[in-house]
């Protein structure tokens, strides 16, 4: 399987036009996220980090259509939280069909395999599984023993059920390059449409704060990551993968990627929490966008090479650019780019703050859940 090919040019066409009216900030993927609720409590994951009453809330579809509906961009990826935990999941997911969005529907696959009879295939539904590395890394990430083979039953049954289905992967400072590279083969041979994957971004409110990736290792993993030839299929542009290796310069967008929720439309990203706007214009108007991304000095940004960040940019400068189309190109025909001398980056770590709720480990090992009342 492949992307389809009215994906691509929905979303070429799509960037080429908001070029050609001058725009030059607008929305290329709308992350939506309908709750907080989760069914597992990752280590390195400060979202279901708010009080019990606002894990009990849910967004309505009428509030997550008018969102979609006032913000137009093509893709609509759905994290959360859980989605599949949403009571209106499917109605949310079949209206956003409706509308001819393509849907990235983010989940960790506890409940993905019971959950596929209610949902229709389609080519505008890719149900995107997170899968954080090889069984043993994946189940310590997400801090429960067994994750990886529900996962991996539910990636196969969805398959078979002909959904669309891509991985979705964060590395910590833990990852071993060689058992990463084994990993997507696995994720290969069991038939998966694409690939994300990106370094992990320093939540404040996480529990683990001592895995996150600084800017140079990033660098450094990724190239060994990428040091030999393979067959894998990544569901991003070539762009960005060569920017998570070093070798292409891009500035954060995080409007190319904004975040609706519970309490409205987040400043500035989906990783930063620095107020809300009551719409999206409210939000492209009244954030400071020049406090944000790399360039800034912005010590919360310093690190963060995350796709939600930098896929935008990337592929802003696919289509926005005659460097980056032949680049683009190039990489396409005859492999990746060669790799530069690495930068030399002062980073940063933010640590967590005094307000940061401290989760209760098991006996087991997992991370127990916060109790809803």
């Amino acid at each position: 399987m492949s992307v389809p090919v009215s994906q691509m040019y929905t979303v070429a066409s799509y960037v080429l036009r908001q070029r050609l009216r001058g725009r030059k900030r607008y929305p290329l993927v709308l992350m939506l996220e309908p709750l907080f609720r989760c069914n597992l409590a990752c280590a390195g994951c400060g979202k279901i980090q708010h009080p019990a009453e606002i894990l009990r809330q849910n967004l309505s579809p009428e509030q997550c259509f008018k969102a979609v509906d006032e913000c137009g961009a093509p893709m609509v990826s759905i994290p959360g939280g859980e989605p599949l935990m949403h009571p209106q999941i499917v109605e949310i997911v079949e209206g956003l069909v409706a509308r001819k969005k393509y849907i990235y529907l983010c989940t960790n696959a506890l409940k993905l395999e019971a959950a596929l009879p209610k949902f229709k295939p389609s080519k505008y539904l890719s149900f995107s599984v997170h899968m954080d590395g090889p069984r043993e890394e994946h189940d310590h990430a997400v801090c429960r023993e067994g994750t990886y083979d529900i996962a991996v039953s539910a990636i196969k049954a969805a398959l078979k059920a002909g959904f669309r289905v891509t991985t979705n992967t964060t590395l910590f400072d833990t990852a071993d390059p060689e058992r990463i590279r084994g990993f997507f083969d696995e994720m290969m041979r069991l038939g998966v449409e694409g690939m994300m994957v990106s370094p992990g971004y320093p939540y404040d409110k996480a529990p683990d704060q001592e895995h996150f990736l600084k800017r140079t290792q990033t660098m450094t993993l990724f190239r060994k990551l990428f040091d030999k030839p393979s067959k894998w299929v990544f569901n991003q542009s070539p762009l960005f993968m060569e920017f998570l290796k070093g070798n292409w310069q891009l500035e954060c967008t995080p409007w190319g990627n904004p975040t609706y929720n519970l309490f409205g439309w987040q400043k500035p990203c989906y990783l930063m929490n620095e107020g809300y706007a009551q719409s999206f214009q409210e939000l492209l108007d009244t954030t400071d966008w020049d406090s944000y991304g790399c360039a800034s000095g912005n010590p919360k940004c310093t690190d963060c090479m995350v796709h939600s960040g930098y896929e935008p940019s990337a592929v802003s400068a696919t289509f926005g650019s005659w460097r980056g189309f032949v680049t683009t190109a190039k990489i396409a025909l005859f492999g990746p780019l060669k790799n530069k001398p690495l930068p030399q980056i002062a980073a940063t770590r933010v640590s967590a703050g005094p307000q940061q709720t401290q989760l209760r480990r098991t006996s087991d090992g997992r991370i127990e859940l916060p109790v809803l009342k």
